[in-house]
């Protein structure tokens, strides 16, 4: 859930509304969207069975329209831009084009633009990037522009990113937010003389089709043990790029919380916490403890997600 119309629900925070012509919407936050479905649409919810509860899905049946990033981003560049947003997501596209040699199929929308409710003047440019090996490209290009006077620069380049936000992580700070930040890539802002304003652009990392698979079979049980602290070292980061962002671990010391053996990964779902850690990198951790039982395998994760204490959700590295 990401957004919903003013007539079935308004939020009080100010980053959240969006218009298209006397249409207004609300974007959701943290777990706003999961509490709103629970509450009012629960026909909306599907039965998880390794969790043994039920989430938010909707059962085919009730899937009236879809909406597919691939083809919202295909259909922006085949027509002429005819406002200055989509002027912009076009000179975007040419110049990553042209020095990675990265094509349309290897891109997408979503949020506003997907769904056509994006202001000129105001949204920003939220794309997606397919497949790990895109990725990789991708952010190559992106660190060459960084580097040199370019319309494109890191979005986190300085302090000036993060002034008056309203942060309310409480084991992680506005400064360790922009240094990991910054160091991502796929944050940027596009500007020169036409576009008239700095544009957010946002490249999110989805797989591609041949790099899904389903881990847990019929019979795998996801148990709660509690909340945990740790320090441990990354062993792989191959999966940190997406969501769930998937790190695997080698723990180093549990500070607080069962003292569990096998505890091999952290799973996490939280935005903030996509690329966050490296290989062998040492990292601070603290969330949802889970042991993760089936026929074929037994081992624990802390997982990272929407929740009541989500603001005391940690992932960071640990620098020396």
């Amino acid at each position: 859930m990401e957004y919903a119309p003013a007539a079935v629900y308004q939020s009080k925070d100010p980053r959240a509304i969006r218009a298209k012509g006397k249409h207004v919407y609300y974007k959701f936050y943290t777990d706003e969207g999961l509490r709103f479905v629970q509450d009012k649409y629960p026909q909306y919810m599907v039965f998880y069975e390794p969790l043994r509860q039920r989430l938010v899905g909707v059962p085919q049946e009730l899937i009236r329209r879809t909406r597919k990033p691939r083809e919202g981003f295909k259909r922006l560049m085949e027509k002429p831009p005819k406002d200055v947003l989509r002027k912009t997501l076009h000179k975007v596209f040419s110049l990553i084009a042209t020095k990675s040699m990265l094509q349309r199929k290897d891109f997408g929308v979503f949020g506003s633009l997907l769904h056509r409710f994006y202001h000129p003047n105001f949204s920003d440019l939220d794309l997606v990037v397919y497949g790990r090996e895109n990725l990789d490209k991708l952010r190559e290009t992106l660190k060459e522009f960084y580097q040199e006077t370019s319309p494109l620069r890191n979005e986190f380049k300085t302090e000036k990113a993060v002034k008056g936000k309203h942060w309310r992580f409480v084991n992680y700070s506005l400064k360790e937010y922009l240094w990991h930040q910054q160091r991502k890539m796929i944050y940027a802002v596009f500007e020169d003389d036409k576009s008239g304003r700095p544009v957010k652009t946002e490249f999110e990392p989805v797989k591609g089709w041949k790099e899904i698979y389903n881990e847990y079979n019929s019979n795998t049980q996801v148990v709660k043990r509690g909340w945990i602290k740790a320090v441990a070292r990354i062993t792989h980061d191959r999966d940190a790029p997406f969501i769930p962002s998937i790190y695997q671990i080698e723990p180093i010391k549990v500070l607080e919380g069962p003292k569990v053996e096998s505890l091999q990964r952290v799973v996490s779902y939280v935005e903030e916490f996509r690329m966050q850690a490296e290989r062998d990198e040492e990292v601070y951790l603290e969330g949802n403890l889970e042991q993760v039982v089936s026929s074929t395998k037994f081992f624990h994760q802390i997982m990272l997600t929407y929740g009541p204490r989500y603001y005391e959700q940690a992932l960071k590295v640990l620098k020396s």
